[in-house]
């Protein structure tokens, strides 16, 4: 039974919301990840259910069937390889790509997401450093940690970003901050928790907002 494109806007944001969930995701989540009203949440999720792609009790929250679990991480996979094929090949920057990656993601083409993958050289990162899914349904994890948990003194590598908003990569762009960058930690204020680093041999102060959304790793 094929899914229709808002179902599977629906698994999406239920996976995305069910990864920092230990618990059922509530159906008011749902609702503010995707803009709808509760009640049209609620009347989605019976028909998921009913397709067997969800499991959903009442006040107890929802979450995904393995059949729920591999569509919504097909999805993802068709998003981030989709990324990925737009900044290699077509030349559009980082900050461009999420809206139109959201268009191309409900394509429904195996072939053409496995052709798509061998011309991208099997890609396991997207361009913001997310982990493409393996056509298996298998994700790569990363050992990585928000900037704003680094030690003061220690130098890491920029991995990902949690914010793929235009408006933020374009602040990182203005910074000359992308995937690879070298970050080294000068110091941490404890008021504000905000941050001096070096970065590309500049020193720049950062709000905790901004080091809350980079991911890094420890060189």
């Amino acid at each position: 039974m094929l899914t229709t494109l808002t179902e599977e806007n629906y698994l999406k944001a239920i996976y995305h919301i069910s990864q920092t969930s230990k618990k059922g995701v509530s159906t008011n989540a749902i609702a503010k990840k995707i803009d709808a009203k509760a009640s049209s949440v609620t009347d989605m999720l019976k028909k998921l259910a009913d397709k067997n792609l969800i499991t959903y009790i009442k006040y107890k929250g929802v979450n995904l069937t393995e059949k729920g679990r591999l569509t919504a991480v097909d999805i993802i996979r068709k998003h981030r390889l989709w990324e990925v094929f737009l900044v290699d090949k077509l030349n559009f920057s980082w900050d461009e790509v999420h809206d139109v990656a959201e268009q191309l993601e409900h394509i429904k083409s195996p072939k053409l997401i496995n052709e798509l993958d061998a011309l991208l050289d099997f890609p396991t990162h997207d361009p913001h450093g997310d982990p493409i899914p393996d056509k298996n349904g298998q994700i790569q994890r990363t050992d990585k940690i928000v900037l704003s948990q680094a030690s003061v003194g220690e130098t890491y590598t920029c991995v990902g970003v949690i914010d793929s908003s235009s408006d933020f990569l374009k602040y990182l762009d203005k910074h000359q901050i992308g995937l690879g960058s070298k970050i080294h930690v000068i110091e941490k204020e404890d008021f504000d928790q905000s941050m001096s680093l070096e970065i590309n041999s500049k020193t720049i102060v950062m709000s905790k907002s901004i080091t809350n959304n980079l991911f890094v790793k420890k060189l």
